[in-house]
């Protein structure tokens, strides 16, 4: 099969080769996957420079979550069958024509939702509701500040927590992004290429403060978010797509009981997977509904996924960009 290989941490998306190697064979517990279509995510780029949480052995194929065909199942299987059409969270393995998954981490896919769709879905959606409702437990009427809200976490927080019943406040760098997240159910936006951020937050909210801070960016957004945080404020640490990892002055917590809450969604497959299989329930349900309608700003060729990749990690995609197979 076809797949992109990294061979060697540290080079990013242009140390990727698109080689042919032997489809992988699932083990115990697997499922083996005929990828339809691949999200791309921050993370990927990650992984390529041996900085995620988890680290990768080279050589490894990237992508992390996939919507495709069953084609094989592991020993110890019975919740699938060859041919049944599923998402899964792969940890690896996305970017190639076949890729494993464990079959605890693999959802049915309703027929009537495409494989690019469906490859939109899982990370995106499972981080925000798990982080909104699980972390952070964000209840309704209180006020939610997103914070690099037109990325692809960034934007189904907008998405959910308008579902969920909150005020949202979108940040985003740019016009055009501030319009992708209002366009999202976002309140209010804020352009922090143009605006005070602090100035312009303490006029929407005044003294009450904001309820719920979803940070997925770090740096000079969470400083700014922290300033107008209400009394229990509950801060929730997605990532730091900017590079820069905050220090928090803990008597700054301590003044209005600020709980700071870190977050790493992946964790919740191994650990406690009945929470994210109820979490996934949850969504798969109001996506049947038809009350969430994944973004996604562009969709790419097998042969060309490196050049997605790096739209996600420069920070030019808006919600998801997506690798489809055969296209």
């Amino acid at each position: 099969m076809k797949a992109w290989l990294c061979n060697a941490l540290g080079q990013g998306p242009d140390g990727l080769v698109l080689s042919d190697i032997e489809a992988p064979l699932p083990g115990p517990g697997e499922v083996a996957i005929r990828v339809g279509a691949c999200g791309i995510n921050f993370a990927d780029g990650l992984l390529l420079e041996g900085r995620y949480q988890a680290q990768p052995t080279v050589p490894f194929v990237p992508g992390l979550e996939v919507a495709g065909t069953v084609v094989a199942l592991g020993t110890g299987v019975t919740s699938f069958r060859v041919g049944d059409r599923v998402i899964a969270m792969t940890g690896q393995g996305g970017y190639g024509e076949i890729a494993l998954a464990p079959a605890s981490r693999t959802v049915a896919l309703p027929d009537e939702i495409g494989w690019v769709e469906g490859a939109a879905f899982p990370i995106a959606y499972g981080t925000s509701h798990l982080g909104l409702a699980h972390r952070a437990r964000l209840q309704p009427g209180e006020t939610l500040l997103v914070l690099g809200a037109s990325g692809g976490v960034g934007l189904t927080a907008v998405e959910l927590g308008k579902l969920m019943g909150a005020r949202v406040i979108a940040v985003a760098n740019g016009a055009a992004k501030c319009a992708v997240a209002a366009g999202a159910g976002a309140d209010e936006t804020i352009d922090s290429s143009a605006e005070d951020l602090v100035e312009r937050l303490r006029a929407l909210v005044g003294p009450a403060g904001v309820d719920v801070i979803y940070d997925p960016v770090g740096g000079a957004l969470f400083d700014a978010g922290l300033k107008v945080a209400a009394f229990e404020a509950r801060v929730l640490l997605i990532g730091f797509a900017s590079g820069d990892v905050p220090r928090i002055a803990a008597n700054r917590l301590l003044v209005k009981n600020v709980d700071v809450i870190g977050f790493y969604w992946g964790a919740y497959g191994e650990r406690r997977p009945e929470v994210m299989a109820d979490s996934f329930r949850t969504l798969i349900g109001w996506w049947q509904e038809g009350r969430l309608r994944p973004h996604i700003s562009d969709v790419v060729p097998l042969e060309r996924a490196p050049e997605g990749l790096k739209q996600v990690l420069e920070r030019r995609s808006t919600g998801k960009v997506v690798i489809e197979m055969g296209r």
